[in-house]
């Protein structure tokens, strides 16, 4: 279980190129049940990314703790591979003078998991990839494929939880189907739970469970899926209207 308590943080002056003294999250509080998909949802600015990289470990919180397995969440918890993650930039996510297979490669060696040719070629076979990939580039690949090897990579350090930070928005609306029909079946066939951050509603009904909608840093809805049309803020209200607008 990933359990949220009491979590605010904010940014303070350093610079004149920095964020100064502007506080993104509020008193976020939740718990991630393994195996579920929970859906984070908000506009830009809201701090739902900002989250994302606390319950990554990649920044601490000012006040508050975020706990997996009931120790706190570090960088070596996400690279002993409980939660993976995939982001936004699938350029940027892999190095672009390794080939797909020096990329899938990297986390299987830091793990000391399996990086036979075999278990890379399952790997993109996962992902709907045939494993003449492997010797690829990034710049050979689409979009789409490019962020499949990402979810390749993420998922071949068998985690438990994936958190997808806004990982299908630079994808066409097509494609973006694509992938998460690929997330359905991933979830099914390797026991996988999902943080999914996005500020799309409708792509969060398609894959979660429950939804958790965040203003300003704050939570001002979390239900199950199912309820979605019942949310009692405004605010959550008004982000359904714009969708069936």
């Amino acid at each position: 279980m990933l359990k949220v308590e009491g979590v605010s943080h904010s940014y303070h002056k350093q610079g004149w190129l920095t964020r100064g003294g502007q506080q993104v999250l509020h008193d976020i509080s939740f718990e991630w049940r393994r195996g579920e998909s929970l859906g984070i949802i908000g506009e830009s600015g809201s701090g739902k990314s900002t989250l994302g990289r606390l319950l990554l470990g990649i920044e601490k919180p000012n006040a508050g703790t975020v706990r997996y397995g009931g120790m706190p969440v570090t960088r070596r918890a996400v690279r002993r591979g409980a939660i993976s993650a995939v982001f936004q930039d699938y350029r940027s996510s892999i190095h672009p003078f390794y080939t797909v297979q020096e990329a899938l490669m990297e986390p299987l060696r830091l793990l000391k998991l399996d990086a036979s040719p075999r278990r890379l070629a399952e790997l993109l076979h996962q992902v709907g990839l045939a494993s003449s990939y492997l010797a690829k580039y990034p710049h050979e690949l689409s979009g789409g494929e490019a962020q499949r090897v990402c979810i390749a990579r993420a998922v071949a350090a068998q985690p438990q939880c994936l958190l997808l930070d806004e990982a299908i928005s630079s994808l066409d609306g097509s494609v973006q189907m694509q992938v998460l029909r690929l997330l359905q079946e991933l979830r099914s066939t390797l026991d996988l739970g999902y943080i999914f951050i996005t500020h799309d509603i409708q792509a969060a009904a398609y894959l979660c469970d429950r939804v958790m909608i965040i203003r300003q840093g704050r939570i001002v809805e979390l239900v199950e899926t199912a309820k979605l049309p019942h949310v009692r803020s405004p605010y959550a209200r008004e982000l359904l209207r714009k969708v069936v607008d």
